[in-house]
């Protein structure tokens, strides 16, 4: 509960209206609730006082404005009373869970939420032996296939909750268990991070939109080991044709690749992060420095930790069997971020678009293995960064 808002028009005699305090005969002033002005509805009170001491039964109120304002489709706003930074909204109530037959091999947080053995991993780096390569290289090949999958429904006019049926069947269908779905108690069984959204959104009813940036991140779990990858598309012929969508994208995507090339037995893990923030700086891009890459294999988030941002003090080194993921997020404004209220949806905190792409890569003897690499037929793939618009004479662009 915030202190009442002061208005800026004063009621005269002939508009008065009754203080809405409890027990309260006076005369409002202008003062409101400013939950209520965010819902649109007018509450006037006659001092803050009173204000507060009719708060635990006036907010009773918001809940009856917010179920009013729900659409005639049943759909509706979950947190509207909250400062959305750009465009994406999300649209509830979100699908019921999705069921994995009792068949699938599961991780320990499937039923509690709590990824018990992961929070006992500690510090030490799991080194995979040529059995645990086979099998990381196995559900990283599925993982490929079920993003392919996925990425090939994009397209103006579906929602990320579609995608996320069609990522849940997928897996199911590759005997695989879909690795986010009640990790921490994740709600679905895919992250889908539209434009603004850093990453971690959550499959909704939200259209997808001709002219969005749309992430996919899919994780598998089969055989007892983890995979993860994710890429960024296009929605539609607008995405492609927008300067700035694609310099971020392609950056991104370049970024990553250029990581991947340092690695081999002795490369520092800190010096990932030199080159993904040279190469975005160059495309006058920041990267965002609060998520990094990974460790992954028999647990889905184990050391060591990846930084991709320069001047960071990460330990250790590469070695022969190491698994971990590289997957920098890069944006087009500044790189801070904030959650959404369902304390999952990480975005810009300016409202900026943002790409990531990920691969699970495997240390060998003599340099690297993308264990999650694209097929020839892969849907995406890099496209031509666009020049930008010029501008005239006041800095405007007039493309």
């Amino acid at each position: 509960m915030g202190p009442a808002t002061v208005t800026n028009e004063p009621l005269d005699a002939a508009t008065s209206l009754v203080c809405l305090g409890v027990d309260c005969e006076n005369d409002a002033g202008t003062l409101q609730c400013p939950t209520c002005l965010k819902l649109g509805k007018e509450s006037f009170f006659c001092s803050q006082t009173c204000f507060k001491k009719s708060w635990s039964q006036h907010k009773a109120l918001h809940k009856t404005v917010q179920d009013n304002g729900k659409t005639r489709t049943g759909f509706y706003n979950p947190f509207p009373t909250y400062s959305f930074t750009g465009t994406v909204r999300p649209v509830y109530p979100l699908s019921p869970k999705r069921t994995v037959p009792i068949s699938i091999k599961r991780p320990d947080w499937a039923e509690t939420g709590i990824p018990v053995g992961e929070r006992r991993y500690g510090t030490k780096w799991s080194l995979l032996d040529l059995k645990g390569q086979e099998a990381m290289g196995n559900v990283c090949r599925l993982a490929r296939e079920v993003l392919d999958i996925v990425a090939a429904e994009v397209r103006p006019g579906i929602t990320t909750d579609y995608l996320d049926e069609i990522c849940h069947k997928a897996c199911i269908e590759r005997n695989a268990y879909p690795s986010p779905l009640n990790y921490n108690h994740f709600p679905k069984s895919l992250c889908t991070s539209p434009n603004e959204v850093v990453c971690h959104g959550i499959p909704d009813h939200r259209i997808v939109l001709d002219g969005d940036i749309l992430n996919l991140d899919i994780s598998l779990y089969h055989g007892g080991y983890h995979a993860d990858v994710n890429e960024t598309y296009y929605v539609g012929d607008r995405a492609k044709a927008d300067p700035d969508s694609v310099r971020v994208v392609e950056t991104a995507r370049e970024c990553l690749e250029e990581a991947i090339k340092l690695v081999k037995p002795g490369t520092p893990i800190r010096d990932f992060g030199k080159v993904i923030e040279k190469h975005a700086k160059s495309r006058n891009c920041s990267v965002v420095a609060t998520w990094g890459g990974h460790g992954i294999g028999t647990e889905f988030h184990p050391p060591p930790w990846i930084p991709h941002y320069a001047k960071n003090k990460a330990v250790g080194v590469c070695k022969p069997g190491l698994t971990f993921t590289i997957e920098p997020i890069l944006t087009l404004g500044k790189p801070h971020e904030q959650f959404w209220p369902d304390d999952w949806t990480n975005v810009t905190t300016d409202g900026k678009r943002t790409a990531q792409f990920e691969h699970t890569l495997l240390v060998t003897e003599t340099g690297v293995e993308v264990l999650t690499a694209r097929n020839e037929n892969s849907p995406g793939g890099p496209i031509p960064i666009l020049p930008l618009a010029p501008l005239d004479d006041s800095g405007k662009s007039h493309a």
